[in-house]
């Protein structure tokens, strides 16, 4: 009598191995649809999710389930509950912090990366990873104009990029701390890094990772148009090594988080060159606009850097993450992190490029897939065309803010970010000074907005005037979605007005 096999009811986990082929068709096409239908009807949703804290996990069992569930109920729960519970990043109208967005392309390359499930720790354990890496970068820093004298790698965002580079540049200090570390010594001082005062706080945060300390870091004053001020820096740095302070990084932002400000790269080579600095700009938003000709410029000076990020994943169109560091001395990042034991050596491993000797991670995600085929799918001038298009959107907002009474524009628009606040002309009747009635006004203003779920804004403050931010960079956003912010903000100003 022949043995027959029991077939698993469909949707559902069979006793072993992993889904049948059969469901995993019938279901990968199911989300491709899905998602499909999610981009198209995404302006239905609220940007900004309307959930309470706590209501996801409450609605959620508090014990893992002791066998496995039909996929039809688990996608049935994505409509149910981790919808209501998402703020839609890739809506059109989102417009808060540096508003991003993913592509087509780029999920194509998201899904592919699960299902091959490379650690590209060694060129042996992903060779396809390891060189596809080399050569997307190899086309990004050409679509950028940066020089060849820059090697790229991937990390996952900005901030681990920014410690990696930093942690190079202590390591040309030439103090051992690699051998030694920092803790307990008498003959180490303290080593120096510099910042403006509209650096990202990540630039803090990767000097305590790296047990630097706060202490270590000097924030440099801005200008007008919250760009470092070189004179200053020269004069910090000079002040420094007179206390016998040992500096030894400047750190510069191309598109600062606030304002997308410019920091005077080409001002500060010359001074970073006297002294012996390594000099890091950090462009993780702006650096995309690089791919646009006209733009080159705010990347001036960026070529004689030490080092530069910027990130994909905030205004190329690729999922996040994948940050970008490209660095002129792969060799003092390779001496701070390389430690390879016996059991990952292998034969090939001086002809070719790891990526666990550059960083703190031994298995690295194939990242590299996503931003080769969304370069491929869009094209240099596709991508490019998208950005000038962000940037001419952001220039339109800006001009109706300057051309309104109530309304001002609070810095430059280099880019595809506005910052502006509202200021009609309002007595006080309480004794309250004028500037926190509008600060309170803006507050008010803003979180009315985002309540009403058809746009997200967020905000900053800047010369202590609280102004909220506009920024463009949604692959979907069109002018209609603009206007209709526009006309969203005057709404609400005419009912939240004292």
């Amino acid at each position: 009598m022949m043995k027959q096999t029991v077939k698993p009811e469909s949707g559902v986990a069979p006793p072993s191995g992993d889904m049948s082929k059969e469901d995993f068709r019938r279901f990968g096409h199911e989300l491709i649809d899905w998602i499909s239908d999610y981009f198209e009807n995404i302006e239905d949703y609220p940007v900004l999710s309307k959930i309470e804290p706590g209501d996801l996990k409450g609605q959620l069992p508090s014990t893992p389930p002791e066998k496995g569930e039909p996929m039809q109920q688990i996608l049935a729960d994505i409509d149910r509950l981790i919808v209501p519970a998402l703020t839609h990043w890739s809506h059109p109208s989102f417009f808060a912090y540096f508003a991003t967005s993913t592509s087509a392309p780029g999920i194509f390359g998201e899904l592919l990366a699960a299902a091959f499930d490379n650690k590209a720790m060694l060129w042996r354990t992903s060779p396809a990873s390891t060189e596809l890496e080399e050569v997307a970068l190899d086309w990004l820093r050409q679509m950028m104009g940066l020089d060849a004298g820059y090697t790229g790698i991937i990390y996952d965002t900005a901030s681990v990029s920014s410690m990696h580079a930093i942690a190079a540049a202590r390591e040309g200090v030439e103090r051992r701390i690699r051998e030694e570390g920092m803790s307990g010594r008498q003959d180490l001082p303290l080593l120096r890094v510099y910042a403006s005062e509209q650096a990202h706080s990540s630039i803090d945060k990767g000097i305590i990772t790296l047990g630097l300390g706060q202490k270590c870091l000097r924030k440099i004053p801005t200008d007008s148009e919250f760009r470092m001020d070189p004179v200053a820096l020269a004069a910090a740095i000079e002040e420094d090594k007179r206390n016998g302070i040992v500096p030894f990084c400047v750190v510069a932002t191309v598109g600062t988080t606030s304002t997308s400000s410019i920091d005077p790269v080409p001002a500060m080579i010359p001074i970073c060159e006297e002294h012996v600095l390594w000099l890091h700009v950090d462009m993780a938003y702006a650096g995309s606009a690089a791919v646009v000709p006209e733009f080159r410029e705010l990347v001036a000076g960026c070529e004689r850097a030490d080092s530069v990020v910027t990130n994909p994943h905030k205004w190329l169109f690729t999922p996040f993450d994948l940050s970008v560091l490209y660095c002129r001395h792969m060799d003092l990042l390779r001496r701070a992190f390389s430690l390879v034991p016996e059991y990952l050596r292998t034969p090939e491993q001086e002809k070719v490029r790891s990526g666990s000797d550059y960083g703190i991670q031994l298995g690295r995600r194939f990242r590299a897939l996503k931003l080769w085929m969304v370069i491929r799918y869009f094209g240099h001038e596709g991508l490019a065309a998208r950005i000038r298009e962000h940037c001419r959107l952001a220039r339109l907002f800006a001009s109706w803010v300057e051309q309104s009474a109530e309304w001002e524009v609070v810095a430059p628009v280099p880019l595809s970010l506005v910052c502006f606040r509202a200021c009609p002309n309002i007595a006080s009747e309480t004794g309250d000074l004028p500037g926190a009635r509008l600060d309170a006004l803006n507050e008010a203003i803003m979180h009315a907005v985002n309540a009403t779920g058809e746009a997200l804004l967020s905000h900053t403050k800047l010369n202590d005037k609280l102004t909220l931010r506009l920024a463009i960079g949604n692959i979907r956003t069109t002018e209609k979605h603009v206007r209709q912010v526009w006309e969203l903000l005057n709404q609400q100003l005419d009912i939240l007005r004292p």
